[in-house]
């Protein structure tokens, strides 16, 4: 839960006015300072306008939908994103985890579970250099560089979204070594004890499509395990 009276501000982005609403008043009641907007030019206007710390972002807007706000807003500045979509689609998730957001919720959801996420989220940013300090610089023909949030796979540059940089310095500061899909919650989304998602699923797959399949391993029923690549 996030810590009642921080100075976080959020932008919430949803066009039926009882769920915005709703999400308002609930985050504004765990102790951040809110701003609303009810569609896609009226988003980016206001992320531009407010600064937010945190985007809560509806993928079916007017005007253009989320994943075109997720993909402005992230070109304009790096900012945490919970997506929320009526449809538990992977193709939906995917499109959504490639233009920059970094986790979503599935229609109707329950309030109490958005605050953690939101809390878990804002958590991850400060966690992301701490990760980033413990992750290897070569792995073979893999190279990280943590100053610039920067990778190549060989001598190629691949670009990530800040969750998928996270994701995968995460499992680079254990190559080989199996990390569970509690553990990679813990340590890149800051949410202890997660359980019952597919987030981690979803961008395990997108970083592999950007990385190479074959560098991360699936142990079915445990996590993942981040394989060395041949040496350069």
């Amino acid at each position: 839960m996030p810590v009642s009276g921080t100075a976080h501000r959020i932008l919430v982005v949803e066009d039926e006015p009882v769920i915005n609403q709703a999400v308002t008043d609930r985050l504004r009641g765990s102790g951040y300072d809110v701003v609303q907007a009810w569609d896609g030019p009226g988003a980016v206007a206001q992320f531009a306008e407010t600064a937010p710390d945190l985007v809560v972002l509806d993928v079916m807007l007017p005007g253009f939908d989320g994943h075109e706000v997720c993909r402005r807003i992230q070109a304009e500045r790096p900012v945490p994103v919970l997506m929320l979509t009526a449809r538990d689609d992977e193709a939906d998730i995917l499109v959504g985890l490639g233009v920059g957001a970094d986790d979503y919720l599935t229609k109707p959801f329950r309030m109490r579970e958005l605050v953690a996420r939101v809390g878990a989220l804002l958590r991850r940013v400060d966690r992301a250099a701490e990760l980033a300090a413990r992750a290897p610089a070569d792995l073979g023909d893999l190279r990280v560089d943590a100053a610039s949030r920067r990778v190549w796979v060989d001598h190629t540059e691949v670009h990530l979204t800040p969750t998928e940089f996270d994701l995968l310095v995460c499992l680079a500061g254990e190559p080989g070594v199996v990390l569970t899909r509690e553990h990679l919650y813990a340590e890149v989304w800051g949410w202890p004890g997660a359980s019952g998602t597919r987030t981690v699923d979803s961008h395990v797959k997108a970083l592999r499509a950007k990385i190479g399949a074959d560098r991360v391993r699936t142990v079915h029923g445990v996590g993942y395990a981040l394989e060395p690549g041949a040496e350069a």
